[in-house]
């Protein structure tokens, strides 16, 4: 374990930083004019609502159909994003199938 110690001048201006950059945080938020942020979900959500296997999924964020974000090793998709390619994916689970 390592310790620091920091003068408390340079302590008070990394607070003082950091409440600024909270306040602009929340007026960038408030400036959203009531838009919630989106639910995002996650890859089993997913597969779900597109009837799809892990795999399936993985390939459609590989060739770029489906975006994404990744926190850590977790991967997010925004809802939106997700019913743009309901469509393009049943139409191709349907030729698969014939």
């Amino acid at each position: 374990m390592e310790v620091l110690i920091f003068q408390k001048e340079a302590f008070e201006e990394m607070a003082a930083k950091f409440s600024r950059f909270s306040d602009r945080v929340n007026e960038l938020l408030a400036k959203q004019g009531g838009k919630s942020l989106n639910r995002w979900m996650d890859n089993q959500e997913v597969c779900r609502q597109l009837n799809i296997s892990p795999r399936t999924l993985q390939t459609l964020r590989d060739n770029g159909t489906l975006t994404y974000s990744q926190i850590n090793h977790k991967v997010f998709y925004r809802p939106e994003d997700v019913s743009r390619i309901v469509k393009p994916v049943e139409r191709k689970l349907a030729d698969k199938a014939v």
